[in-house]
């Protein structure tokens, strides 16, 4: 029998899984929805693994009903959603969709009545077409429309939902969809990038305060980072600890910086001012960012390595791991190479190092006292092999997951007794779904979704962390990972 430790997590600590509109509900065309950067981006020749798009993903807009069932099944204490923005505002200013507003306020309820509490999720990557038309997030005047988003919803939705969260990663929506042109839009300016990022933080700030003005200043807000952990490849060597303080200024500090200190760094300035003169922020800005966090969410999966090229040394491989011929995601950093990540690796290609979760849990909590914490995001895909049992049902056996899934919750564990203020933890994801570009290659899913049939398929997964929410008991396997 494998040895474990097993680890109590406080009785008031919150379990529940996460998952996002565009990736799960389908119904593009239905309720007066109207059509998104991922929409676009999805029918665009190219852009997405064999030309999949989120038309279908797991059809939840139809199936909510039976999904909020499986998650009371699983015992779940909370879920976290996105809302799409084009489905109740189809064009990201002017009037909301009827249709789309009851959708949301039917699922709440639900949510509520099954003894589940509402994360809500302003943004989560899929910004009305109509205002990618005039610009999206290199536009400023995209922000104040998420900020009378934010208040529209405020109103419609108001004490149903338990915490409001901003936006979701918004590194992702600057880098990936202006810099690196993987996610949509499909961009590939980094100055248009870094405008992005400081809308996206403005929008948050602007959102933080019309929340509060329709709902009361104690109510709760929050925004979700994917920060990265980035480590030199040879500590001993200064040209690579360099780097990797630049990775973290680009990666982490643009939006740490203006959210929690009011200020950009001067070494992340000076790092980018010969891609853009940082005109964009205007006098104010930083004040209308530094709001209130009630709670800081965290998204975490993997970590990255880095190293310092010799000039005119080229990189030798596949710099960053986003993709052969796709432009890099880390603006400014033309000269650092992230290396190819080492096993065990996830389906992604994402190494496994739950250390790292620890490690940012800490960081966090030393550089920002008292700010409570919360992972929004943590899973793992992996290439699910479904089975059959001996009467005929259809099984899925993911020893990998519950294995990724237990280690990081260790860390989380090792961060608490460290005295890091960690609410909670929600898995990512519910249910397997449409992976963005990916398209339906990559299952990250502790519910199967058989796309033929749409049927929803309890993984192992599913049922271990049902018993781990139940008992609040996680036992972490005492041998290496692989």
């Amino acid at each position: 029998m494998t040895e474990s430790t097993e680890r109590r997590f406080p009785e008031n600590f919150v379990w529940g899984s996460a998952t996002a509109a565009y990736q799960i509900e389908g119904a593009v065309n239905e309720g007066g929805r109207g059509p998104s950067i991922w929409d676009t981006y999805c029918h665009t020749p190219g852009r997405t693994r064999n030309g999949e798009t989120g038309d279908v993903a797991a059809d939840h807009y139809h199936r909510w009903r039976e999904d909020i069932a499986l998650m009371k099944e699983l015992g779940l204490q909370a879920y976290r959603l996105s809302i799409s923005w084009s489905r109740v505002q189809p064009g990201g200013t002017g009037p909301l969709n009827p249709e789309g507003v009851r959708f949301y306020r039917d699922l709440l309820d639900a949510l509520l009545e099954a003894g589940i509490e509402p994360v809500v999720t302003l943004y989560h990557w899929d910004l009305p077409q109509e205002l990618q038309d005039t610009g999206g997030w290199v536009n400023r005047e995209t922000a104040y429309a998420f900020a009378e988003y934010a208040r529209h919803m405020a109103r419609e939705l108001g004490t149903r939902v338990t915490t409001w969260t901003t936006l979701n990663e918004p590194w992702c929506s600057a880098y990936l969809g202006y810099a690196s042109g993987v996610h949509a839009p499909g961009h590939t300016d980094p100055a248009e990038a870094l405008a992005a990022a400081h809308h996206l933080n403005l929008a948050h700030g602007l959102a933080a305060s019309a929340i509060r003005d329709e709902l009361g200043d104690d109510t709760p807000v929050s925004i979700t980072l994917n920060l990265h952990v980035t480590r030199p490849a040879d500590a001993e060597r200064a040209a690579d600890l360099e780097a990797a303080h630049r990775v973290d200024l680009v990666g982490n500090h643009i939006f740490l910086g203006p959210l929690l200190d009011g200020s950009y760094p001067t070494a992340l300035l000076d790092l980018t001012r010969h891609i853009t003169d940082w005109s964009f922020v205007q006098t104010g800005d930083l004040a209308l960012i530094r709001q209130r966090i009630d709670v800081l969410g965290v998204n975490y999966y993997s970590t990255n390595y880095v190293r310092q090229l010799a000039p005119g040394e080229e990189p030798s491989g596949d710099s960053g791991g986003h993709g052969a011929g796709a432009a890099s995601p880390w603006v400014a950093l033309d000269d650092v190479e992230f290396l190819p990540s080492e096993p065990p690796l996830t389906a992604m290609g994402w190494n496994i190092e739950p250390e790292g979760l620890h490690e940012l849990l800490t960081a966090l909590d030393n550089a920002y006292d008292g700010l409570p914490l919360m992972v929004t995001e943590n899973g793992a895909a992996f290439e699910d092999e479904p089975t059959t049992d001996a009467q005929g049902r259809v099984v899925v056996h993911d020893e990998q997951r519950i294995d990724y899934i237990a280690r990081h919750l260790d860390a989380v564990a090792q961060a608490i007794e460290d005295g890091a203020d960690v609410r909670g933890y929600f898995v990512w994801s519910l249910m397997d779904n449409f992976e963005w570009a990916r398209g339906y290659s990559k299952r990250f899913g502790i519910v199967r979704v058989d796309y033929d049939t749409l049927e929803r398929i309890p993984k192992d997964s599913a049922r271990w962390y049902a018993e781990v929410v139940r008992t609040g008991i996680v036992r972490v396997p005492s041998t290496a990972s692989s």
